[in-house]
Formats: structure tokens, sequence, C-alpha cells
């Protein structure tokens, strides 16, 4: 392909990037001179060093500095993000973008291809404790599917028994090593020659559930667009799992809201539950090995840790609209032990620094680069903060208080409260406590980290997968 792939120099230049920004910044704010007034007090560092504290506020150019290159950065991905859109979408080359609305529009022009119809593929691997849930709110849908296949990879549990049982179609996987994604591409290299342009695929993780009307929103969207390739879902967490369940929950509100507030314009179709048409599944198939990364003739990249980023970044490169309306909501697992989440986390860094080294630096993926250096960026900036934070605590001789950055905290903490206010009392107040999710940031912080490290160093990441225990009433409900 013609993008250069970073391999595992990905995570160096993600750290060096970041790095060099924040090293310029500290070096711009250091090179002012001190305005005369009260002079900062001194206190004794663990009896050895003496630190200086400068107690007023930052100078107003500093300020103002700092406040426009944020604006320019965001502004600057905004537009980029959207020009390589519109082009994106205008394009006529069949080869680069196939999937461009102009070249799927200019084609389906006065055809009809007949009724929209759903068919959902479930991917499931020992997963008795949900799978009952997740097929009777599919089931559930005021739009109905016509069509649901298990695909069952290598269970060993009930998954199978309970999914007969529930009247759906099963696919056992045969020989299958790639987890996921290789079970889909099986299961898809059967069902995808026989659909057509109006059919659907739905991809639904066997721990989700579709919140009623999911379907019916989805197949509005296609039907209304006919140069829309794929949908996905925002998703909230389950309940339960305590503080650590809550930290994820209102992590999941706050993306869900900023999907909404980009009016749908998404950054990874979820796993979790996402409809594609036909064409775009086959053309990502037909164009891997070429144009996109990947063995020709499957959908998903078995390479791929995070097989649905990936399909985003391949749908993307091709030139497809793709959206998650508001309307459709999933409620998916939450991770239940600090480990667990972890290992997940980690998978996700890993399979995102992955992806953008392989797809390398273009146009779209362009906005993806821009997320891994922003996060880089954030990991150094929390860090220095609480550090200051720390010296400042074991350096003064009494407590000072700092009206300027007492402000700050108020707004920020305003805001995180506000982001998750849909999430209900326990949500808000574990927003306005703040230092609890600052040392949950702080954590996701240290997956960051060791996701660079072990890329990097070519470490072999871990899948994370966790199976939960089925309820003695797992097959008492469905008889």
């Amino acid at each position: 392909m013609g993008a250069k792939s970073f391999d595992r120099g990905v995570g160096i230049v993600i750290a060096a990037v970041a790095g060099g920004a924040a090293v310029l910044l500290w070096i711009a704010v250091a090179a002012g001179r001190p305005s005369p007034g009260e002079l900062p007090s001194q206190g004794l560092l663990l009896g050895i060093w003496r630190v200086l504290y400068d107690l007023a506020a930052p100078a107003p150019r500093v300020i103002l500095g700092a406040v426009a290159l944020a604006f320019l950065f965001v502004a600057g991905i905004a537009m980029l993000e959207r020009r390589t859109s519109s082009k994106a979408r205008r394009s006529l080359n069949d080869r680069t973008t196939p999937l461009s609305a102009g070249i799927v529009m200019a084609r389906t022009r006065g055809v009809f291809a007949g009724e929209v119809t759903v068919t959902v593929l479930v991917p499931a691997y020992n997963e008795e404790a949900s799978i009952f849930g997740t097929l009777s709110a599919l089931l559930a849908q005021s739009h109905r599917p016509e069509r649901v296949v298990v695909v069952a990879d290598n269970c060993t549990d009930r998954t199978v028994e309970i999914a007969r049982t529930l009247g759906v179609e099963v696919f056992e996987s045969r020989g299958n090593t790639a987890k996921k994604a290789g079970a889909l591409n099986q299961v898809l290299k059967r069902i995808l020659p026989g659909q057509g342009d109006n059919d659907l695929v739905m991809v639904l993780d066997a721990d989700t559930s579709l919140d009623d009307g999911f379907l019916a929103a989805a197949v509005a969207r296609f039907t209304n667009d006919r140069a829309l390739m794929a949908v996905g879902g925002l998703f909230y967490g389950e309940e339960g799992s305590g503080m650590l369940g809550q930290f994820q929950r209102n992590e999941y509100i706050r993306y869900s809201r900023e999907i909404r507030r980009r009016r749908g314009h998404v950054f990874v179709l979820t796993g979790t539950a996402s409809l594609f048409r036909p064409v775009a599944l086959r053309t990502v198939a037909s164009c891997r090995g070429d144009t996109i990364p990947g063995t020709n003739g499957d959908v998903y990249d078995t390479a791929a840790l995070t097989e649905d980023n990936e399909l985003t970044i391949a749908l993307k490169s091709l030139g497809a609209l793709i959206i998650s309306p508001s309307e459709c909501t999933v409620v998916t697992e939450v991770m239940p032990t600090i480990r667990s989440l972890w290992v997940q986390r980690l998978r996700w860094q890993r399979g995102a620094l992955e992806n953008i080294g392989a797809y390398g630096v273009s146009p779209p993926t362009f906005r993806y680069w821009a997320q891994q250096l922003g996060l880089g960026y954030s990991v150094i900036a929390l860090s220095a903060f609480l550090l200051l934070l720390l010296v400042t605590l074991l350096a003064i001789d009494s407590w000072v208080w700092f009206p300027f950055w007492l402000g700050v905290g108020f707004v920020f903490t305003a805001e995180r409260v506000v982001s998750v206010w849909a999430g209900g009392r326990r949500a808000r107040l574990l927003a306005l406590a703040l230092f609890p999710e600052l040392l949950f940031d702080v954590f996701l912080d240290l997956v960051y980290v060791k996701g660079i490290i072990d890329i990097t160093l070519g470490r072999q990441a871990d899948w994370g997968h966790v199976i939960h225990p089925a309820p003695d009433d797992a097959l008492q409900k469905v008889k």
C-alpha cells in the first residue's frame, strides 16, 4: 500500500512529538520575566531543596497564548477533518475511494434494490451468562431482524444451547485461532454473497443489549440515505461493579455526549453494535492487501487487536460515510475488576497505535494521530499537575489559597458534573468529588504509557476476554 507503515516506531513518534510539544511550552512560559509584586513564598522541600512559588495568576499573555494555541489546534483538526470528509464524499476515484458518496449515488440512482432487511451476527465465546439477555432485547426490537445468527467461537459452555432454545441460527466456527475477527470472517464469507444493496448486516456483541428502537432508527437512516455505508451505536455501561463500574459509566456517558455534539460524526464504529451495507463489507474485503492492510478476501483484519477501530479506519480510507445517531443506543458490560479493566484498555490502546501505524499518516488517519498526540500531551500535563501539587504540599510552610487556580478548578469540576448529568445522582456525585476521577484518569494514563512501551518493544498483547459466571436459572428462563 502507498502509506508508510510505522510499525513499532509509532510509539516513539507519539512520545517524541507529545514530549517535544510539552518542552516547547515549558520553555515559552519560563522565558518570561516575573512581574514585580508580592515575593513568592519559600519553603523547605524534604529538608534539602528550597523551591520558589509564584502566588500570582499567570500573566495575561500566557493565558491568552495558551487559549489561542488550544483553539488553533482544535480548529485546525476540525477543518482538516471536514475537508477530508467532503473530499472523500465528492471523490469519483473508483480505486482509492470506491465507497464515496459520489460513486455510490451514481451507481444506485434509479435502482430499487428491494425492502431493507437486517441480518444480525452475534459473535460469542462462552457467553452463557449474557446471551439470553442480548437475544431477548434483540428479538423484542420494534423492527425485528429478519435473521439472527449466533457465531459461536470455540464455545465450551451452554451458549449454543441457550441460543438454539430461543430459535435463532447458530454458526460454529471451525479451526479458528483468530478470535472474534476470524470467526466473523468465516460466517461473512458464507452470507455476504447472497446479500443485496438494501440488505444490512449487523454485528452485535453477545454482552450487549440494544435499547428499544435501535434497529428502527438505523433502518430509517439507511432508507433515507443511499450513500450511508455504516451506522454505529452509542454505548452506555451496565449497572453494577461498584465505584469501578461507575467510573466506566461516566466515561461512556461523556463519550456518547461528545458524539451527539458532533451530530453523529463518529471516531470508531463500536464493536458492541454496528450495522453495515454488504457492499461496504465486500469492498473492504476486496481492497485488503492492496489499498488497505490485511489479507485479501477478509472483512476483518485478523492481525488487528481492535477490529472495530481498524474496520472504521478501513471504511473511512475507502471514502465511506458512517455515523452514530443519537437514537441508536446500547448497554454493554463494564469490567468488574481492576485487572480485567487494565487488560481491556491496554488492548484498546495497543490496537489504536497499531492501526495508525499500519495505515500511516494520511488525511483519513490524521484525526487518529491527533487524538493519540493529544492523549500523550494530556498524560504529561496531568502528571506535571499532580507532581507540582505534591511538591507544593511538601514545600510550603502553611497552606496558601490560589484564587486563580481555584477558579480554574471550579470551572473544570462544573464541566465534569454537567457532562455526566444524564447519568443520574451517583454519576454527578462521583464527578463532583473530582479527585477519584482524577485517580481513574491516572490509571488510564498508566495504560497509555504501558501501551507506548509495549508496542515499541514489540511485546505481545493479551486479549483479556472476561467470562462471567452464568446464573443458575440461565436455561430455566428460556424453557
